[in-house]
C-alpha cells in the first residue's frame, strides 16, 4: 500500500502562501528603509546664518528617526512567534511570521490529507508559545477474524493502531509483533481475536476460549482427536465463530456388494398360422444379473443410506419372443358338433382355460398333455391357448379317439 499523497483538509492554498511571502517582503523593506535613512537627516557644513535655529533643525529629524525605529522594531517583534511543531511525535521549536496554522505548515512544506490529523485546525490563528501537532495517516490492510478491510490509523505502532481501531487484542493472535512500527507506507495485519467455541464429541460437551484459525484447530485444542473419516458438523477448515457449537461426527465406512435382477424385454410378433387369440412363447425370456457395490457408513453409530459407487453387468437379460395368432379359427369339426363340451370342460377343469393339474402334466379346459396337444396341431402349451382353440382341438381328439380320451368325464359329452 502507498500512502496518500493528495492533500485535502489543512493543505494551504497558493494564495495564502503568497500573502505570507508578500507580508514578509514588506517587513524586510520597512526594516531596511528605517535603518538606511539615518544619514538622510544629517546637517550640511556651513549652515544658515541663524545659528540658534541650527540645533533645533538637527534635533527634529533625529527624533523622528528614533521614533520610527522604535515603532518598526516593536512591530517586528510582535509578528515573530516562537512555536513548538510536532510531526508524528517528533517535536522541534521554530520561529515564524505565519498568521495561522495553515501558513505555518505551508512554510514548512508539510502537506496533509483526509486521513491526517492537524491540531489545532489549519484555520487556527497562531500566537507565540503555541503547540501544533501533525499526525500522518497510515493505511492498514486489516484481516480481523477472517474478514479483510482497508483502514487508516495515525498510530505509529501496531499496538497503538489496535487501540485506535478498537480491536480487542487481549488473548488475540497477531501476524506481527505489537511493538512493530508502522511506516507511512502502512502494512498488512491479521488479527484473530479470542472466541468461545463449544465442541460436542463422544457424548461430552467442551467449551474453550481459542484464537484458532480453523475449526479443526479448535477441535484439537479441546483435546478431541479426529481419526480416519471423522469430520465436523461445519467444514473443518472454516473459521470458528464466537459462540459457535461444533459437533464431531465419528464415521466408520464399509462396502456392500449386491446382485440385482435386470428385467427382460418382451417382443410380440404376429403369426397367421396360429388362431386369433392364441399366444405362444417362441423364446422364453431370461432375467439378467447386475452386481452393484454400495458405500455404507455409520455416523455416531447411526447407519446412513447406502451410496452407489459401482455397477457391472454379470449376465445380460434374454428377450422373450411371443407369437400372437392372427389366423381365422374353424367353427366346427364334423362328427363332434352338437356335443356338450361345456359339461366336459366343467368336469375336467372347472371351466378354467388356464387350469393346470397338480403334477403340471395336464392343462387347459380339457386337460391336454403337451404331446397330445401338439399332435392335434396345437403350439406351445394348451393352457396358453384361447378357449375356442382348446374346444376345436378337443373336437379333433374326439373324432380320433371318442370319449375314451377322457376316461372319467367323457360321458358328460352326452349329458
Amino acid at each position: 500500500m502507498a500512502p496518500h499523497d493528495a492533500p485535502t483538509e489543512g493543505a494551504l492554498p497558493r494564495q495564502r502562501a503568497g500573502r505570507a511571502e508578500t507580508r514578509r517582503a514588506a517587513r524586510r523593506r520597512r526594516t531596511t528603509w528605517g535603518v538606511g535613512s539615518l544619514g538622510g537627516f544629517g546637517v550640511s557644513p556651513g549652515g544658515s546664518s541663524t545659528a540658534r535655529s541650527e540645533p533645533l533643525r538637527r534635533l527634529v529629524p533625529q527624533a523622528l528617526v528614533v521614533a520610527f525605529l522604535a515603532g518598526g522594531t516593536s512591530a517586528f517583534v510582535a509578528n515573530d512567534k516562537a512555536v513548538l511543531l510536532s510531526v508524528d511525535g517528533e517535536p522541534r521549536s521554530l520561529h515564524t511570521f505565519a498568521d495561522d496554522v495553515g501558513e505555518l505548515l505551508a512554510e514548512e512544506g508539510l502537506g496533509v490529507g483526509a486521513h491526517d490529523i492537524v491540531a489545532p485546525s489549519s484555520a487556527t490563528a497562531l500566537a507565540s508559545g503555541d503547540e501544533i501537532a501533525v499526525r500522518y495517516g497510515r493505511p492498514v490492510g486489516l484481516t480481523l477474524d477472517g474478514e479483510r478491510r482497508e483502514v487508516w490509523t495515525t498510530a505509529r505502532t501496531v499496538d497503538g493502531a489496535l487501540r485506535q481501531l478498537g480491536v480487542r487484542a487481549e488473548g488475540a493472535h497477531l501476524s506481527t509483533s505489537r511493538g512493530r512500527r508502522i511506516g507511512r507506507q502502512g502494512l498488512e495485519l491479521a488479527v484473530r481475536t479470542e472466541r468461545t467455541v463449544t465442541i460436542m464429541a463422544d457424548g461430552r460437551e467442551r467449551t474453550i476460549r481459542t484464537n484458532a484459525a480453523t475449526v479443526r484447530d479448535a477441535v484439537a485444542e479441546s483435546g478431541v482427536t479426529l481419526r480416519g473419516q471423522d469430520t465436523t458438523s461445519v467444514a473443518p477448515d472454516s473459521f470458528p465463530r464466537d459462540g459457535q457449537t461444533v459437533t464431531v461426527m465419528r464415521i466408520t465406512g464399509s462396502r456392500e456388494t449386491r446382485e440385482e435382477v435386470i428385467p427382460f424385454d418382451v417382443e410380440r410378433t404376429e403369426d397367421p398360422t396360429l388362431f386369433r387369440g392364441t399366444e405362444v412363447v417362441a423364446q422364453p425370456g431370461r432375467l439378467g444379473v447386475r452386481r452393484v457395490t454400495y458405500a455404507v457408513r455409520t455416523v455416531n453409530g447411526v447407519r446412513q443410506r447406502p451410496r452407489l459407487i459401482g455397477s457391472e453387468v454379470v449376465r445380460e437379460p434374454q428377450r422373450q419372443i411371443v407369437k400372437v395368432g392372427t389366423g381365422r379359427q374353424p367353427d366346427s369339426v364334423a362328427g363332434a358338433d352338437g356335443l356338450n363340451w361345456g359339461a366336459l370342460a366343467r368336469c375336467e377343469s372347472g371351466g378354467r382355460p388356464g387350469a393346470v393339474d397338480a403334477s403340471g402334466t395336464y392343462g387347459g379346459l380339457y386337460q391336454f398333455d403337451t404331446h397330445t396337444w401338439r399332435s392335434l396341431g396345437g403350439s406351445g402349451r394348451p393352457q396358453d391357448a384361447s378357449a375356442p382353440e382348446q374346444t376345436y382341438r378337443a373336437k379333433k381328439l374326439y373324432v380320433r379317439r371318442g370319449e375314451s380320451a377322457w376316461p372319467h368325464c367323457g360321458r358328460r359329452l352326452h349329458g
